[in-house]
């Protein structure tokens, strides 16, 4: 019972690493929003160079990762409610940033206790089953949300700010939603969701792979 248990908490620890690390990829990879500046024209549209829009994504995120404590866009002008909004992206950031801390230290301790000898569930390891339930879950809400993005985006903000409307943003009072379009943000959804999907893949055919050789 306490292996099945074991095995049990260490595949949840093992899904939640997965699903942090690659929420955590766009919010860190600073790099893969300057990609988009260029081919969407983001200066043009907010009215800075190109060196200004970076200025002023980095000073968004500095905020939204606990790095400063005051929000502010670069030259950029915000409103009290764009700022509030900003306030609310930084708990989830932040929420999201220590799960994948406290998950990588307690996986950690797990497999240095257990050692060399992997806990089994029905014949495969705990990664299997962690990268299983979350591979399945994702492949439906990536699927669901391909169908229609701008419904999956109102969506996922209406779950994660119940209750707020400050994320519909007034591009007048805070124009830097401008150099946020819903593309950026949909291909952060899909880098999200391919690392899940590689990293699943990988642990997945690894197990397979390990559980023929033992036959």
């Amino acid at each position: 019972m306490k292996e099945k248990l074991f095995g049990i908490i260490q595949a949840v620890l093992i899904a939640l690493v997965i699903l942090s690390g690659a929420i955590a990829l766009p919010i860190l990879c600073r790099p893969f929003f300057y990609m988009h500046i260029k081919p969407m024209d983001l200066g043009a549209m907010v009215g800075l160079t190109e060196e200004g829009v970076k200025t002023a994504y980095n000073e968004m995120m500095d905020y939204c990762t606990g790095i400063t404590h005051t929000f502010s866009a670069g030259e950029l002008p915000f409103s009290e409610e764009g700022a509030s909004h900003f306030a609310d992206v930084q708990k989830l950031f932040v929420l999201d940033l220590r799960v994948l801390v406290i998950s990588c230290v307690l996986l950690l301790a797990m497999l240095l206790w257990r050692g060399k000898q992997p806990v089994r569930l029905l014949g495969h390891t705990p990664g299997f089953w962690g990268a299983i339930g979350l591979g399945v879950s994702f492949l439906v809400i990536g699927g669901l949300a391909a169908l229609d993005f701008n419904r999956a985006f109102v969506i996922f903000h209406k779950l994660f700010f119940p209750g707020k409307d400050n994320w519909l943003f007034d591009s007048r009072k805070d124009p830097i939603i401008n150099m946020l379009p819903a593309e950026f943000f949909r291909n952060c959804a899909i880098l999200i969701l391919a690392s899940i999907l590689l990293t699943c893949g990988i642990l997945i055919v690894y197990d397979l792979k390990n559980k023929k050789t033992r036959l």
